[in-house]
């Protein structure tokens, strides 16, 4: 990791970069909080370690200005401080500091918060990746709206519901939970591969229209199972896998691709399988005008045990008010490229190493 050290202090800054090299990271040195804030805004340095008390811009002020703007990405700052009582902790924390140090620190614990905020700033870039992914997709069909962030709504409420159920406990804990939040934007991945004479014909697809439209379950797994083998610890990616692959699949085995039915389809496929119904139906598209939630509600509880788990049906039911809310929220939310775009990045300037 690119890591940037920020004291007035020539001694600790020697301490604090030999503590960082050995552990294998990149260290960037700045003598004062004003040159610490231009090296963070080239946006190079996920991780800032920066001293509390030094002239001119001091750590807290440096953590205010950091967290006022944003630089390409979450930057995870770390104190070091010689005060130890709570109400110091209160101000670093209300500057938007994410950990302290005290001085003098032991190496360990300093490489041991490190992985902490390692570990955070992995998961921020993972779940920036995810969505922006699945956004690709989306982008393509202007007619969804916030389909994406609805539809990972609907998953979220449904997986929560499961893992009170004693036959789910085992399956469905707060990490399959998050999972399915994260993941199930990505179901229609896939579509990037759809030609937009297919994608977005602006009514009833032909027999051989639709089969191409069905080759996006197979497109969206074959890229997720390419990521995989790079990557193939990555829990997550086997999820957003099995969800492009599976989501269209019916209870009843009379889905695709593989026509696979009830528990032959993974759980993560077939709760997907009822919120992006449930959106569609409620949604208006090219081919139809937006179902009501009654009338939703009738179609998805006529299709228990036949495209549907009846479980997540029952699950669907109990949990419908929850639905309706999100669609009400999201109504008049929709995912646009409207907005201004961000301001460029300083233009950057050569970065010195501490050892330089």
């Amino acid at each position: 990791m690119r890591v940037l050290i920020v004291d007035d202090d020539e001694i600790a800054l020697d301490l604090l970069e030999n503590t960082l090299t050995r552990a294998g990271h990149t260290v960037f040195a700045a003598r004062d909080g004003h040159e610490g804030l231009e090296l963070v805004r080239t946006g190079e340095f996920p991780l800032v370690i920066s001293d509390w008390e030094m002239p001119g811009m001091d750590g807290l002020e440096l953590c205010r200005r950091i967290r006022a703007r944003h630089y390409g990405g979450y930057t995870y700052v770390i104190l070091l401080t010689s005060h130890r009582s709570k109400k110091y902790v209160v101000q670093g924390l209300e500057a938007g500091a994410d950990d302290f140090i005290t001085k003098p620190f032991h190496p360990d614990e300093l490489l041991n918060r490190i992985r902490v905020g390692e570990r955070l700033l992995s998961l921020e870039s993972r779940n920036l990746l995810i969505f922006s992914l699945a956004k690709l997709a989306e982008s393509r069909d202007p007619e969804t709206g916030a389909h994406l962030e609805r539809i990972r709504e609907y998953c979220k409420i449904i997986a929560m519901h499961l893992s009170g159920r004693r036959e789910f406990q085992d399956v469905v804990d707060g990490d399959y939970v998050q999972s399915i939040y994260l993941t199930s934007p990505l179901h229609d991945i896939g579509k990037v591969g759809i030609p937009d004479s297919v994608l977005l014909k602006p009514g009833k697809l032909t027999a051989a229209e639709f089969d191409v439209m069905k080759t996006h379950t197979n497109i969206g797994a074959a890229t997720l199972s390419a990521a995989i083998e790079q990557h193939p610890d990555a829990e997550f990616l086997i999820m957003a896998r099995d969800i492009a692959l599976t989501h269209h699949e019916r209870w009843d085995g009379s889905g695709y691709p593989h026509g696979l039915m009830e528990d032959e389809i993974p759980l993560c496929g077939r709760v997907v399988a009822l919120a992006d119904v449930y959106d569609a139906l409620r949604t208006r598209r090219i081919y139809k005008e937006a179902f009501s939630h009654d009338v939703a509600r009738s179609i998805i509880v006529g299709g228990s045990g036949v495209h549907f788990d009846p479980t997540i049906v029952d699950a669907f039911i109990e949990n419908e008010q929850a639905f309706l809310a999100i669609h009400d929220r999201f109504e008049a939310t929709s995912a646009t490229d409207d907005d201004p775009p961000a301001p460029p990045l300083p233009r950057r300037q050569p970065l010195v190493p501490a050892t330089a």
